[in-house]
């Protein structure tokens, strides 16, 4: 990894409630990968989990100051910690974001703005000193989750104590092998799935550790893989847990879910890895919908399976529900409505 100045910027605000200090950091890239640095496994408390969101976007700033809220307000998390990948953001933006994220916060866990050493999308999986859970969940910043799914799911990943290892998420995808042409392909299908999306993913924080520092050469050119394709690191971090696990990951059904990047929300205010002018799609996230998307994660499997030896990827059937009547939130004419279907990206 390259490495960076280490450059801290503190600013005290005070408030009514509490006496906040946030930061804004920029982390040396030689650290993250030191054992003496991090928390031993033992000492990571199990009662909470934190919550990294990967920001880029500053049009996205606004959903940020809902969907922080939530994590924020939710007992179970212990921080709320926005991984800012774009290097072009000015420093003073991030500043008054992380001000504003902390002083407008309904909750009690803190929250905080870190500029990552790069615009890699590997980066959002890096080994953090400072993260004290056992669990972590990655999440875009484009889905809004309701605080009961948001809890339910975190009761489903502590609730396995058998197997601590699955991943735990709310958006699932399939891999398959293409019989006609002999490779692997990304897929959707009705009844089974093999591959859970960072929207939103529960994991044991060790697995941060496990994708960016372990592996040897294998994955190293695995996470060039990344790079070269600017997308595709939740697929990669399916293959570590599935190589642990040799099981799939568990899919948890959410009451609401409002994602500002799904294809079904209407007019020049879609919000999502994409936004729409003018009939225009514009990449604003590090891994945009691009024409071919599923074609090039299809190849991402197939290339993972090469330079790792093994398709470790397993199916999974059903999922874990804690009502009936889920649905997903859609922004049409408007309005918000309930989408009436899945649409696969």
């Amino acid at each position: 990894m390259t490495t960076g100045k280490v450059i801290f910027i503190f600013i005290a605000v005070a408030s009514s409630r509490f006496f906040i200090v946030f930061s804004l950091r920029l982390l040396s890239g030689d650290h993250y990968c030191d054992l003496t640095r991090l928390p031993s496994p033992q000492a990571l408390r199990s009662d909470q989990f934190t919550v990294l969101i990967n920001g880029y976007s500053e049009s996205r700033i606004p959903i940020l100051q809902t969907v922080t809220g939530v994590y924020s307000s939710s007992p179970s998390v212990a921080a709320v910690v926005v991984l800012w990948g774009n290097p072009t953001t000015p420093a003073k933006t991030l500043v008054e974001l992380s001000h504003n994220l902390s002083i407008s916060s309904p909750g009690d866990a803190p929250i905080s703005v870190i500029r990552q050493p790069s615009s890699s999308l590997n980066a959002r999986f890096l080994p953090r000193p400072w993260i004290s859970t056992r669990a972590v969940l990655i999440c875009d910043d484009d889905i809004e989750v309701d605080p009961k799914s948001i809890q339910f799911a975190f009761e489903i990943w502590r609730s396995r104590s058998n197997n601590p290892e699955q991943l735990v998420g709310l958006f699932a995808r399939s891999h398959e092998l293409d019989l006609s042409s002999r490779t692997w392909i990304y897929t959707v299908h009705p009844n089974r799935y093999s591959i859970l999306l960072t929207k939103f993913m529960l994991m044991k924080t060790e697995y941060l550790y496990e994708y960016s520092c372990e592996g040897g050469e294998s994955m190293a050119q695995a996470r060039s893989i990344v790079d070269e394709m600017g997308n595709c690191e939740d697929i990669l971090m399916n293959f570590v847990a599935a190589n642990k696990t040799d099981m799939g990951p568990v899919l948890v059904g959410a009451k609401r879910v409002r994602d500002w990047g799904d294809a079904r929300n209407e007019g020049v205010r879609r919000r999502g890895r994409g936004l729409r002018a003018a009939g225009e799609e514009v990449a604003v996230g590090l891994s945009s919908r691009k024409k071919g998307h599923r074609r090039r994660r299809g190849d991402c499997i197939k290339e993972f399976h090469r330079v790792l030896g093994k398709m470790p990827l397993t199916y999974s059937y059903g999922k874990m529900v804690d009502s009936i009547g889920e649905q997903g939130l859609c922004e049409k004419g408007g309005k918000l409505v309930f989408c009436d279907q899945q649409t696969v990206f």
